[in-house]
């Protein structure tokens, strides 16, 4: 009986625990409290945190994983069976040339997500994500103030500093680079850029990215408060002039050449974002609009949010190269904050006559619109009849294009 028993228990998952796997369901319960109990970026954390859990079970029929020799755990493999023949449709062997040989596939196996997952391998879910991004997004308030692209730059500060830091701490350039794009605060490019360079480190790179964006009403405003003043604090801004559709429309397009002519790889972002912009503003676009706004955003964020969390088997995610991501991805963030506010102080140097509050510059990085919320509220907190919400959008905005460019760069030199 008891024989019978163990023969039964081999049969189930509960032979296939470890004690990965028990962390791991840990680290999945605390990422769901977060989304559910906090409302940090629930819909992103969601997905991966089931998606985590999803990967530290024994599952049959969701996802193949397998170590390849060069120690890198590999998730999202299928299998393909089939029969080579020559151009003729005759059976060949191996040995004979293959650029005259051809298979014809009969069987295919793998699981849900051996399928699902190659749309974040073959870079298709972050420039589609960009697509809804573009089209929810008004580039007016960046038009209107132009000086603030500045700031979106600025903000890269801490992309780099922290490239450099990862090197320092052994991470090869590729990962390093990978590591600093957290900086961005921007969940798609840092998916993207990973992909392409570290891809070993995807589940790492994705959750600090995602958890940090969803933090960010945490961890910005003590930096802010700290570099600036009282009274810079309290800083009012000239009003914004109204945009015309033309001028958005003309943007969307110059800007996306003059991206893609500078730094070629980041193309697929730049594009998908000003199209899914040039749908928002040309206005004889709506079901279009309202596709890339709702339907093909969500459903995108749905299966790269899994695809991504089913990268944290605890084989792999239980590292120590993953804590020192975690920390480097606060260093990173931190810095792309202080970087821009203290870019804001310096454009006031440099023209008084006309100030910017330096709460926008903290707006620099990605994580639209979150992050000029909190630009608004905390000078609001100064002053309540302050409203920066529209003039922190401008370097946001900027923040966006500017990581996609910073990401095209990476690529363009260490690829």
């Amino acid at each position: 009986m008891i024989q019978g028993l163990l023969d039964f228990l081999t049969m189930t998952g509960f032979a296939g625990i470890t004690w990965q796997m028990a962390v791991m369901w840990a680290v999945a319960g605390t990422l769901l409290y977060l989304a559910v109990a906090k409302g940090f970026e629930p819909l992103l954390l969601v997905p991966i945190a089931f998606g985590a859990l999803l990967a530290n079970l024994p599952t049959r029929g969701v996802i193949t994983a397998e170590t390849l020799p060069n120690g890198v755990y590999q998730t999202g493999t299928f299998k393909m069976e089939g029969t080579l023949q020559d151009n003729a449709g005759e059976a060949a062997q191996p040995e004979e040339a293959a650029d005259r040989l051809t298979m014809k596939v009969d069987r295919v196996e793998g699981g849900l997500y051996d399928f699902v997952s190659q749309g974040v391998k073959l870079e298709i879910f972050p420039p589609l994500i960009f697509l809804g991004v573009g089209a929810l997004t008004d580039f007016g308030p960046l038009i209107a103030a132009p000086r603030t692209f500045l700031l979106g730059a600025a903000a890269q500060f801490g992309l780099f500093v922290t490239f450099m830091g990862a090197l320092l701490l052994g991470f090869t350039s590729k990962e390093a680079a990978s590591i600093g794009i957290i900086g961005g605060a921007d969940g798609p490019t840092s998916i993207f850029l990973t992909n392409k360079l570290a891809p070993h480190l995807l589940g790492a790179v994705a959750v600090a990215a995602y958890s940090y964006m969803s933090l960010v009403p945490l961890i910005q405003p003590p930096i802010m408060r700290w570099l600036t003043t009282p009274a810079e604090r309290r800083i009012r801004m000239k009003s914004l002039r109204k945009v015309s559709r033309l001028e958005k429309l003309i943007f969307a397009l110059v800007v996306m050449v003059i991206c893609i002519l500078m730094v070629p790889d980041a193309s697929a972002l730049i594009a998908m974002l000003m199209l899914g912009n040039f749908l928002r503003e040309c206005g004889v676009t709506e079901r279009l609009v309202h596709a890339s706004q709702n339907e093909i955003i969500n459903v995108l964020t749905i299966f790269l949010g899994t695809s991504v969390g089913l990268t944290m088997a605890g084989e792999s995610f239980l590292a120590p190269a993953t804590l020192k991501i975690i920390v480097l991805g606060v260093v990173a963030f931190g810095c792309s904050t202080a970087a821009g506010v203290l870019f804001a102080k310096l454009m006031n140097k440099l023209s008084p006559h006309n100030p910017i509050n330096p709460l926008i510059g903290s707006a620099g990085v990605s994580a639209v619109p979150m992050a000029a919320r909190v630009s608004h509220s905390e000078g609001q907190k100064a002053d309540p009849q302050n409203y920066l919400l529209m003039h922190a959008m401008g370097p946001n905005v900027a923040g966006v294009i500017g990581t996609a460019v910073a990401a095209g760069y990476f690529i363009a030199t260490l690829k």
